[in-house]
C-alpha cells in the first residue's frame, strides 16, 4: 500500500517517516514538502519526494497520484487552516486516496468555543462528508511545550500565570503522538474511528507548576488570571492577539486569541479527556509530565537559578 505523509519535513513529519521505515518498505511511502531539497536524505534511503503545498492545489492534485493512504498533518495556521484543508481534502479525494488519517486535537462537547478546535472539529466535518474513509487522531496538547516552553518562562519570573484557574488537561508527549500516527499508518483498518492521544492523567496548570517546582528545586509560584490578564500577559510577549500570516514569536506561529481561549475551554472542562488510546495501539504507556520533567531536570533547574529571587 502506498502511504502519503503530508508534511514530511517538520518534526512530527520526519520522526512519523523514520517510524514507517521500520515497518513498509521505503518505496511505499511518499513524502508531501514545500521544499523537497529537505527530505534528501529521505529520497536517498528510497522514498518518493514530492513537492506539495496545502496553498497550491495543482501541486497537491500531482503529488497524492498513486497514494491511497494518507496521513494529514493539521496546518500551522490558527485560523487559517479551513481552506488549507478544504483543499488538501478535495485534492486527496480526487486522487482516489481513500482513507484519511488527520491530526486533530482533543476536546468534549463545547470544546470548539477554543480558536484552535473549532478549525480541527471543521476540519472532522469535511472528512466525514469527503467520501473518503477517515481516522481522527485528537492530540492534546503536548508536554515537550509545557516543559520546554512554558516551564522556563515561568521559572525564570518565579511565576506561573494561567487563566485556565484549576481545570485539567492530559498533556501527552510528541513522541506518544508519533508512535501513535505510525501504529495507524502502518496498519490495515482504523477506518472510521476517532481515537483520544493523551497522556496517563489528568492535571491542571496548577499541578503541573507544583511538579515542575519539585523537579526544578525552585520555588513557583501559581498565579490564577482572567482573559483580560491572559491577553495582558501575551502583548508582553509581543504575540499578535489575531494570528497573521507568517509571523513567527518564540518560534511558535501563534496569537493570543488562540491561546486564551485555549486557556479559556480548559478552565471550563472541555478537555478533560484522558483516554488508553496511546497503549492501545503502540503497546506502550504514554509519559508522564512528571517523566519527562525528570529528562529535562538540568535545563529546569538552569532555568530557575535565572530568576533574581534564587540568587
Amino acid at each position: 500500500m502506498k502511504l502519503i505523509v503530508t508534511g514530511a519535513s517538520g518534526q512530527f513529519g520526519r520522526a512519523t517517516v523514520e517510524g514507517l521505515l521500520e515497518r513498509v518498505p521505503a518505496q511505499d511511502l511518499i513524502l508531501l514538502t514545500r521544499t523537497p531539497a529537505k527530505l534528501d536524505d529521505f529520497a536517498a534511503r528510497g522514498c518518493d519526494v514530492r513537492q506539495g503545498d496545502y496553498d497550491d492545489v495543482e501541486s497537491m492534485r500531482a503529488a497524492f497520484a498513486g497514494g491511497e493512504k494518507m496521513l494529514m498533518m493539521s496546518a500551522v495556521k490558527v485560523g487559517f487552516r479551513i481552506p488549507q484543508h478544504r483543499r488538501a481534502i478535495e485534492a486527496a479525494v480526487a486522487a482516489g486516496v481513500g482513507q484519511i488519517v488527520y491530526t486533530s486535537f482533543i476536546g468534549l462537547e463545547g470544546a470548539d468555543t477554543s480558536l484552535a478546535v473549532s478549525d480541527h472539529r471543521a476540519t472532522e466535518s469535511m472528512l466525514f462528508a469527503s467520501g473518503a474513509e477517515w481516522t481522527i487522531l485528537r492530540n492534546s496538547q503536548y508536554i515537550d511545550a509545557v516543559i520546554e516552553a512554558q516551564a522556563p518562562h515561568a521559572l525564570r519570573s518565579g511565576k506561573w500565570l494561567a487563566s485556565a484557574a484549576d481545570g485539567k488537561l492530559s498533556q501527552v508527549t510528541r513522541d506518544d503522538c508519533v508512535r501513535a500516527a505510525i501504529a495507524v499508518m502502518a496498519e490495515e483498518g482504523h477506518r472510521n474511528v476517532t481515537y483520544n492521544i493523551t497522556g496517563p492523567e489528568l492535571l491542571s496548570f496548577r499541578e503541573i507548576a507544583a511538579i515542575i517546582a519539585e523537579v526544578a528545586e525552585a520555588p513557583l509560584k501559581y498565579v490564577v488570571v482572567d482573559d483580560d490578564g491572559m491577553y495582558a500577559f501575551f502583548d508582553s510577549l509581543g504575540v499578535p492577539r489575531e494570528a497573521v500570516p507568517d509571523l513567527v514569536v518564540n518560534a511558535i506561529p501563534w496569537s493570543s486569541d488562540d491561546m486564551v481561549s485555549f486557556e479559556r475551554a480548559i478552565r471550563e472542562g472541555h478537555f478533560a479527556v484522558v483516554s488508553g488510546d496511546v497503549e492501545k495501539l503502540t503497546g506502550r504507556r504514554p509519559t508522564s509530565i512528571r517523566e519527562f520533567a525528570l529528562t529535562r531536570k538540568a535545563d529546569l533547574m538552569a532555568a530557575g537559578r535565572e530568576n533574581p529571587a534564587n540568587a
